[in-house]
Parts: C-alpha cells; structure tokens; sequence
C-alpha cells in the first residue's frame, strides 16, 4: 500500500522516492506551507527538517467524486533544521487517480504547538543566507 512507502520516504527526507508516489502536476495543501507542487513542497519541506520519526495509527479509505481516497493519521515526530523538536499528529488525506498515485494531498493538523518554533526556525534560516 502506497501509505506505507509513502511514511518511509517521508521520514527518510526521500525527495525521488516519494514523487514517485505522485503525478506530476500534483498539489500538496499544507497548514504551514500553503498550496505547493509536491516537487516544491517536499524539498522544502526536508530542508527544513532535521529528523523525523512517523508513526502509523490508522488508515481510512473512501471516495471522493469517483476517486479513490486515502486517509492516514499519523503521529509525526518532527525535529526541524534548527534542533527543535516539534512534534504533532497529523491526518493527511490523499486523493489518488486511478494508477493509484496522488492528485492531491490535504495534510491536517493544529499548528498552534509548534508554529512559533518553525517560524523562529525560517528566521534563522533565512538570516544564514
């Protein structure tokens, strides 16, 4: 099952390896990087982390207008660029064509823990360059 390899590639930092998983004009909805390509998306996304450990809590598959849907919540033990630890749980909710590959990923989750931490780590960031 793609949520599977999709959790291995993500917690590895895996930019190919997980845009296999997805077409190629595929949109990722992300509550602290807004709407991206995925092939913005997630190598932004791993530059900003130094370490992550996901865990798997379950899967939910269903339909939206005639495609098939995938949810998958997941803790997310987030360690950003910067040493900060910033963990969450997260549903993220998948919309895939019918190869099976990702259209459109909505990730979902309360930012308000860990925002305040990944905002001081893109100031740091950005003040580096």
């Amino acid at each position: 099952m793609f949520v599977h390899d999709y959790l291995a590639a993500l917690e590895a930092g895996d930019v190919q390896r997980i845009l296999t998983l997805f077409t190629a004009d595929a949109i990722v909805h992300s509550p602290l990087y807004g709407e991206m390509p995925a092939g913005e998306f997630y190598p932004a996304l791993f530059a900003d982390t130094a370490e992550s450990k996901l865990t798997l809590k379950t899967v939910l598959h269903g339909d939206h207008e005639g495609s098939p849907t995938v949810a998958f919540w997941f803790d997310f033990n987030w360690t950003l660029a910067n040493g900060s630890p910033a963990p969450f749980s997260v549903v993220d909710i998948a919309k895939l064509n019918s190869d099976g590959l990702i259209t459109e990923l909505h990730i979902i989750y309360d930012t308000s823990p860990i925002r305040t931490l990944f905002e001081h780590s893109q100031q740091q960031t950005h003040h580096k360059d």
